[in-house]
C-alpha cells in the first residue's frame, strides 16, 4: 500500500478495502419466505432425495420394457391410472399396464413408461402401442434432482427465487443467514436541503441533497440495515462529533462530500484524527476523492460529493464493501465488449468510466454515451445500462473503437 497522500489505482484501492473489512459474525435464523438476498451462514444438506420417488417424466403409460420388447404388438391390459398425488397401489405383471401421467408415482413392478403418442388402439381395458423401440424409459428414479445428503446451498451463498426453489422443494422452511451489518449513510455541505425543501425556500447557492438519497436507493435490495443520519454542516466540530457518534453505532459510514482538499473538507482530516485514513485519492474519473479509514471497529468510505462521482465509487467501491461486510462474495464486475457507434473524446491520464447506453444489434454489441459527461450532470444516467471503461492511457477514440463495458442491471441486486 502506498501512503495515503498518493493517488492509487481501483483495484488497489478495492483489494485494500476487502482486506481491512472481514464479514460480521452474528448468525440468525430467517424464514425462507423473508430470506430473498440474505447471505446464507451455513451449508444447507438435502433432508430428503428429489424425487422422493420414481415418477413419470411424461404422460403415458407403464409397463413392463421386458414384456413390450419380447411382444410389442401384444395388447396390455390395463389395471389402473396413476395421477399426480394419487398413486394406483398396485404392482404390475406380465403385459400389464397403467395410465399414469407426469409427476406421478410408477407403480411396482414397472421400468418403462410408453408415451401416450404411441397408442394404437386404446378399450377401457386393454392397450396396443405403435411397434417401436423406445429412445428412453421416461422415468425419473428417486434422487434423480438430489439425493438425500447432497450439498443443496454452500455458505456465503446469497439467497435469489432459483436457489430459494430448491430448497423450498426440500422442504426447508428456515435458514440461517447472516446478521445485518449496520450502514450509516450522510451526506455532507453547507449548499444541501433535503428532499421535500420547497423550491421556493432554497436559498442562493443551495441544492436538493440528491446524493444520500441515490445511496440508500443504490443499496436498498442488500442484506444491510440502512441508517440514513442526514446531512453534516461544513463544521469540523459538528463533524467530528457526527462521526465519533456514528462510528459508535455502526459497522460501516459511507459519506458523500468533504473529502476532497478545500477548506470546507472536513470529513477526511477527522477520519484522520479519530482514527486511521487508509488512502484519500483514486486514479479514475469521475471519482478522484474517495477516503477509507477506520474509527474503533468502524470503517468508512468518504465518497466525492459531484452526484456522478458518488454514484459510480457507489457502485465500484460501495457495493463491494457492503457485500463484503455482509458475509457475501464481492464478485469483479461482468464487462463485454462492445463498438463505439459515436466517438469519445477525452485526454489520457485517469481510468474513466463514461455512462453509455448499449445495444444489441445482429453483428454486436454498440454502444455510445449518453452526452457530456461532466461530474455534476446526473442527467447521463437517465438513460444509461452501462458505464463505459476506458484506461488509463487512451486517448480520444473513433467510432468503431473497442471499449469494454459494465451493464448497469448487475448493479441493481
Amino acid at each position: 500500500m502506498r501512503q495515503n497522500s498518493q493517488p492509487i489505482d481501483l483495484e488497489e484501492a478495492l483489494a485494500h478495502l476487502l482486506e481491512q473489512i472481514q464479514p460480521i459474525s452474528g448468525i440468525e435464523s430467517c424464514a425462507l419466505a423473508d430470506a430473498p438476498g440474505r447471505i446464507l451462514a451455513e451449508a444447507i444438506t438435502a433432508p430428503i432425495s428429489l424425487p422422493p420417488f420414481a415418477a413419470s417424466a411424461m404422460d403415458g403409460y407403464a409397463l413392463r420394457r421386458t414384456d413390450f420388447l419380447e411382444a410389442p404388438a401384444r395388447a396390455f391390459h390395463l389395471r389402473g391410472t396413476s395421477l399426480a398425488g394419487h398413486p394406483c397401489n398396485i404392482e404390475l405383471g406380465a403385459f400389464e399396464c397403467a395410465r399414469i401421467f407426469t409427476g406421478a408415482v410408477l407403480p411396482a413392478g414397472a421400468d418403462q413408461v410408453l408415451l401416450q403418442e404411441e397408442v394404437t388402439t386404446a378399450t377401457a381395458d386393454e392397450i396396443c402401442f405403435k411397434t417401436h423401440s423406445p429412445d428412453e424409459s421416461y422415468i425419473r428414479p428417486v434422487g434423480n434432482d438430489v439425493s438425500a445428503g447432497d450439498l443443496l446451498l454452500a455458505a456465503g451463498e446469497r439467497l435469489n427465487p432459483f436457489n430459494m426453489a430448491g430448497l423450498a422443494a426440500a422442504g426447508i422452511v428456515t435458514v440461517p443467514v447472516k446478521s445485518k451489518p449496520r450502514i450509516g449513510i450522510f451526506s455532507s455541505g453547507d449548499e444541501l436541503r433535503p428532499i421535500g425543501t420547497s423550491v421556493a425556500d432554497l436559498g442562493p447557492g443551495d441544492i436538493f441533497d440528491s446524493n444520500r438519497f441515490s445511496l440508500l436507493r443504490l443499496f436498498h435490495r442488500l442484506p444491510v440495515e440502512l441508517q440514513d443520519l442526514g446531512c453534516i454542516r461544513d463544521d469540523p466540530d459538528e463533524t467530528k462529533a457526527l462521526l465519533h457518534e456514528a462510528a459508535a453505532n455502526c459497522d460501516l459510514l459511507i459519506t458523500s462530500g468533504g473529502v476532497s482538499v478545500g477548506d470546507a473538507d472536513y470529513v477526511g482530516n477527522t477520519i484522520r484524527e479519530l482514527g486511521h485514513l487508509n488512502f484519500w485519492r483514486i486514479n479514475m474519473k469521475p471519482g478522484k476523492p474517495v477516503a477509507f479509514g477506520r474509527i474503533d471497529a468502524c470503517h468508512i468510505l468518504g465518497l466525492p460529493g459531484n452526484p456522478v462521482s458518488t454514484m459510480v465509487t457507489g457502485l465500484l467501491l460501495g457495493r463491494p464493501a457492503l457485500l463484503r461486510l455482509c458475509g457475501g462474495a464481492s464478485p469483479t464486475p461482468l464487462a463485454f465488449p462492445a463498438k463505439l457507434d459515436e466517438p469519445i473524446t477525452r485526454q489520457p491520464g485517469r481510468r474513466e468510466y463514461q455512462r453509455g447506453t448499449y445495444t444489441q444489434t445482429k453483428s454486436g454489441i454498440t454502444v455510445r454515451a449518453t452526452g457530456a459527461q461532466g461530474s455534476n450532470r446526473l442527467s447521463t444516467f437517465a438513460t444509461a445500462n452501462c458505464l463505459i471503461c476506458v484506461p488509463a492511457e487512451t486517448a480520444s477514440l473513433p467510432t468503431g473503437s473497442q471499449v469494454d463495458i459494465l451493464p448497469l442491471f448487475q448493479f441493481t441486486e
